[in-house]
């Protein structure tokens, strides 16, 4: 069933004048729920302001068909120059596999073998590091791994700011480590008021029931490899509300 869920104003943030953003939670290789939200998007855009589409990341791992989402990306963004493509800890941990299958075969339980999968590769394990880079290298599109490899870690946007997982509370935004802005979780989400950074952070990573609106932080990973529910947030002047599949 397709729901449009809507929180209170937040007048202490406002987006871009002039612009709509929608910032998509984690899709995890669900190109069905992907392709809805893209269209609950299209119906909700307002041709009189710009729209931005941030994507949080995490499109690979876990649900059927990540190559089928990667292409569509692709494709969006050739469509949309104004996408924006943020880098998940899924996509980091693909690309470490396909850099070195042995010392990230680990990957495979995170949901890389559903991915592997749907690029036609079967079973990896007990294989040489050379054999599974030969056929890597034949079954993966070229621009796929380049697209992996493009993604930003954080966008700015008027008083938002968007990142995969969090930031390190307590440290300067230029200092921040990839691996916090990829990995983070409680340290982030529990940070104290006087630890979080200047902007709204909109995020994924965390799985929850619903999108969360916390105020100084927004949550939009409803878990879609899971739920079925994909969702994004929609930002306008001070005004935030969700739109999920």
């Amino acid at each position: 069933m397709i729901k449009k869920l809507f929180t209170r104003n937040q007048p202490q943030a406002h987006a871009p004048e002039g612009e709509r953003l929608y910032a998509v939670g984690d899709i995890h290789g669900c190109i069905s729920e992907l392709n809805a939200l893209l269209k609950l998007i299209e119906k909700d855009a307002n041709s009189d302001l710009e729209t931005r589409i941030i994507f949080l990341g995490d499109y690979v791992d876990r649900g059927p068909d990540s190559n089928a989402v990667i292409q569509r990306l692709i494709e969006f963004g050739e469509e949309n120059e104004n996408a924006v493509f943020l880098k998940g800890n899924h996509e980091a941990a693909m690309l470490d596999f396909l850099y070195d299958p042995e010392d990230m075969i680990q990957w495979l339980d995170w949901g890389g073998e559903e991915t592997l999968k749907s690029y036609g590769i079967g079973s990896v394990l007990g294989r040489t590091r050379e054999d599974i880079s030969d056929e890597v290298a034949e079954k993966i599109p070229e621009d796929h791994i380049a697209f992996l490899e493009n993604l930003d870690l954080t966008y700015f946007a008027g008083d938002y700011l968007f990142v995969h997982a969090g930031v390190r509370p307590g440290v300067a935004l230029k200092d921040q480590q990839e691996e916090d802005l990829l990995w983070i979780r409680k340290p982030f989400q529990n940070a104290s008021a006087d630890e979080r950074p200047e902007q709204t952070v909109v995020h994924g990573h965390q799985p929850i029931k619903a999108p969360r609106d916390a105020g100084w932080r927004i949550n939009v990973d409803t878990g879609a490899c899971w739920s079925g529910m994909l969702s994004a947030v929609v930002l306008e002047g001070d005004e935030r509300r969700f739109i999920t599949t």
